[in-house]
């Protein structure tokens, strides 16, 4: 019983008996001192001892990790190679070091005062992570207190037995099947989005010679077109964003999901454990926080109680949102219901307005994979182009799926673009992976950017965009790009933690897709260098995405 205590305290308890026996062992005449002080000095010289063995020892001659291979170079005293997580683009290091230290599926780095960390780099132990035992691996938990802030206990949060309640009582509403029903929303708002940067080029051409293009930094409009489509499609909610809306909820998710240093900042402090200082400084972001966070949730019970009379009065069910599904069901609560609609909200529409930004960003720099592209979606497309808002949803998503090369272009993009290019796992019990014992505590480094590019997995021209890797010789999209294992594509995950939205993600993202390059051509209209990926958590280009966007006839 007393091993399952943390170790400081055992370390305290440990004194107690220590100081009897001092005294039992020491004449009263030649030790004169109150037993107070001599377990004071005690507990200093067992968690002295514990941190020289922590530090020193272990992990040099005891740690079953130490025979595993590490980076050699690039390291700091005292803090090692722990700083390595802060590099930008996140996974890059990553990358570099699967691609020069020579291993058989697992490298050890040391971090902070020689802590180990272990990035798998071969499937084999992947699958033992993510599916085989993924329930022995948990998020770090000062992670997950930090997003509880903002997204609730939600299905990305909880773990063990309330997340396999939660995924098993979800995952009927994210089938196949209802996915498909959403596609007449996407491509609708998809539609939209469209005839607001034509209205901007318009604008511009008034300007300057006619359809002569105009500089869209399409990230900001990828947030309010995704932002739009997760509001109508989970929430049967019209944001309407990208008409410069009033709707509190989106000022709001704004401001939350803004990425700037001080919040990178801000999470990294609560990240590493300082999060009770933090919290009592008198720091704006505290404040803002707690406003926005306490906003949202007023909103959204306001808004459920609004949504559930709108679901009773749809005896025929012809309300098709994800969420008037959800509440039918009667299979949860008010409060998880909006812990619920918090993720949705958050993960939803920020992994596909990263993928298509990034999508812009591969074909800008690949005129001719955008030209082919175009001329796919114009040749199969031209009626669903013209009249994007009055389309069958079934009827849609059976042609957007079938164009080889657009999904062929859509996977390659969620392969060398992974919203969260890094993720950590906590060893929640001793445990194995394949043949290599895990010890209780163990932190493991998932890196999907790594992962995803090694050329180990995929070969010479892993970091090349390459679209055809996606499709097979008699011209049809396959599932694999390639590569040996489903594994060697981490974007979203695998097993019982994979993202539960990834068709969600995927059909969106045809949509968006297959409508911009339908309807418009574009050229990086920023340096080359300036294209940075950066972010906190998600992959954002640090200086936003400028294009030079210009109208095109369809063929």
């Amino acid at each position: 019983m007393a091993l399952d205590l943390p170790l400081p305290i055992l370390l305290v308890l440990l004194s107690a008996p220590q100081a009897l026996l001092v005294k039992a062992l020491i004449p009263e005449q030649s030790l004169r001192i109150p037993i107070t002080p001599i377990v004071l000095g005690l507990i200093g010289m067992n968690f002295g001892v514990w941190v020289f063995y922590r530090i020193a020892l272990y992990p040099f001659f005891f740690s079953p990790f130490r025979h595993l291979p590490s980076p050699k170079e690039g390291g700091y005293p005292i803090v090692n190679h722990g700083l390595v997580v802060m590099k930008k683009p996140p996974g890059a290091e990553f990358l570099k070091w699967m691609k020069n230290i020579p291993n058989d599926g697992l490298i050890m780095f040391r971090g902070i005062l020689n802590f180990e960390r272990i990035i798998p780099t071969d499937p084999k132990y992947l699958s033992e992570i993510l599916v085989h035992k993924s329930y022995d691996f948990e998020k770090p938990g000062r992670a997950r207190r930090f997003l509880r802030i903002i997204l609730g206990d939600g299905l990305i949060i909880v773990e063990g037995d309330e997340h396999r309640f939660q995924r098993k009582s979800l995952m009927p509403f994210f089938s196949y099947r209802n996915i498909k029903d959403l596609y007449g929303i996407f491509f609708a708002k998809s539609g939209q989005f469209m005839d607001c940067l034509s209205k901007e080029i318009d604008e511009n051409s008034k300007k300057s010679e006619k359809n002569a293009g105009a500089v869209v930094e399409i990230n900001h409009w990828s947030t309010k077109v995704t932002l739009d489509i997760i509001g109508v499609a989970a929430l049967g909610r019209d944001f309407n964003s990208l008409e410069n809306t009033d709707d509190p909820v989106v000022p709001l998710y704004e401001e939350i999901l803004e990425p700037t240093a001080e919040k990178a900042l801000f999470f990294t402090l609560h990240l590493i454990g300082f999060e009770n200082i933090v919290r009592l400084l008198p720091w704006k972001i505290n404040e803002r926080l707690r406003y926005t966070t306490t906003s949202l949730r007023k909103l959204y019970k306001q808004f459920l109680a609004d949504k559930k009379e709108k679901v009773k009065a749809d005896t025929e069910g012809t309300q098709k949102d994800i969420l008037s599904v959800i509440m039918r069901s009667n299979q949860f609560g008010d409060d998880l219901l909006i812990d619920e609609l918090l993720t949705f909200l958050a993960a939803g529409h920020e992994t596909t307005s990263s993928a298509f930004t990034w999508a812009t960003y591969l074909l800008a720099n690949n005129p001719s994979a955008q030209t082919k592209l175009r001329k796919e979606v114009q040749t199969h497309l031209a009626e669903e182009l013209a009249n994007p808002s009055d389309q069958d949803s079934m009827a849609l998503a059976d042609k957007l799926e079938s164009l080889p090369y657009l999904n062929a272009v859509c996977n390659e993009v969620l392969r060398m673009y992974p919203t969260v290019p890094v993720t950590i796992r906590d060893a929640v019990r001793d445990t194995t992976i394949a043949d290599q014992y895990i010890p209780k505590g163990t932190q493991l480094i998932l890196s999907p950017w790594a992962i995803n590019r090694s050329p180990r997995l995929w070969g010479p021209d892993s970091e090349t965009f390459k679209p055809d890797r996606w499709i097979d010789a008699n011209g049809k999209t396959n599932n694999h790009g390639g590569a040996g294992s489903n594994y060697c594509q981490l974007t979203f995950l695998h097993g019982p933690r994979s993202c539960i939205g990834q068709r969600f993600a995927q059909s969106e993202l045809r949509a968006l897709l297959a409508s911009f390059v339908g309807r418009f051509e574009w050229d990086l209209a920023m340096p080359e260098d300036q294209v940075i990926p950066a972010g906190v958590i998600t992959t954002k280009p640090k200086h936003g995405m400028k294009l030079k966007v210009r109208k095109v006839l369809p063929a």
